[in-house]
């Protein structure tokens, strides 16, 4: 599960579980993909989502930007980044079961969601994916054998409307297991737009809380195949750091992480 760090107490020691929980089941270092071209500025990637959108093409392996995160654990901002007017996003009660493709660099792939399983994950999620907030979302913490991790929005004004709309917790009534997908946390009550597909059986995380509301149906290969050239997070590990994507957002990720893979699209199956 992917670890979007808090870095209070409560967030260092989730973080500290489930890096323990990884550490059983590490996986060789992979070798770093050649980068093939300079990856886009700031101004292109906050561009990117509409142009996807409009043209319905591709973008070449160049525009990919990779890094990691953590499993389960969810960034916050400094403490003076905090404390910013809500903008106001009207959430929406989802329906029992619903689909959502997704469109990425490296392939697409289908979730399908199970609102019984975690009503109000399922019902954030559904709000997230029909507002269009996952869309130019990078695969920043990309464990092998344990997790992939997105949900920091390469603008950060938009990280910052989220990021003051807690989700109380949903009781854990599904494993984590392979495919399935959970929130991320920093500890109670405090999923936000953080998510993560578990990659391989993680039954010790249904006991830190973490909630699976759905699972990837079609493409689960294009998930385990993601770019994971960076690693950990700090200061577990020298990956992509949420807090800096959260302030910086695109600027930071494509001048330090150019090989991440990206969401173009995230859209609700007919």
């Amino acid at each position: 599960m992917k670890r979007s760090r808090t870095y209070g107490r409560t967030g260092l020691w989730c973080a500290a579980c489930l890096l323990a929980a990884w550490g059983l089941r590490a996986a060789p270092a992979q070798a770093l993909r050649p980068a093939l071209a300079p990856p886009p500025n700031a101004d292109q990637w906050r561009q990117l989502g509409d142009a996807l959108s409009a043209s319905g093409r591709p973008l070449p392996a160049s525009r990919r930007y990779s890094g990691a995160g953590s499993p389960g654990i969810e960034a916050r901002p400094p403490s003076d980044q905090r404390e910013r007017p809500r903008q106001k996003v009207a959430s929406h009660t989802a329906p029992a079961i619903f689909s959502v493709a997704f469109h990425t660099t490296n392939g697409d792939f289908i979730l399908q969601v199970h609102r019984d399983w975690a009503p109000r994950g399922a019902d954030r999620f559904y709000t997230l994916v029909t507002s269009g907030y996952y869309q130019g979302n990078a695969f920043f913490r990309v464990l092998p054998h344990f997790v992939a991790q997105w949900g920091l929005s390469p603008t950060p004004a938009l990280s910052a409307a989220w990021n003051q709309r807690r989700l109380p917790d949903d009781p854990v009534r599904q494993s984590n297991l392979r495919g399935r997908v959970s929130f991320a946390a920093s500890g109670p009550n405090s999923r936000t737009t953080q998510v993560f597909v578990n990659l391989a059986n993680n039954p010790r995380l249904d006991k830190l809380g973490f909630a699976p509301f759905g699972e990837v149906t079609t493409g689960l290969a294009t998930v385990e195949t993601l770019a994971a050239d960076y690693g950990e997070s700090p200061p577990g590990g020298h990956g992509p750091d949420p807090r800096r994507i959260l302030t910086q957002g695109a600027a930071y990720l494509t001048s330090a992480f150019p090989r991440l893979d990206v969401i173009y699209t995230a859209v609700l199956q007919p």
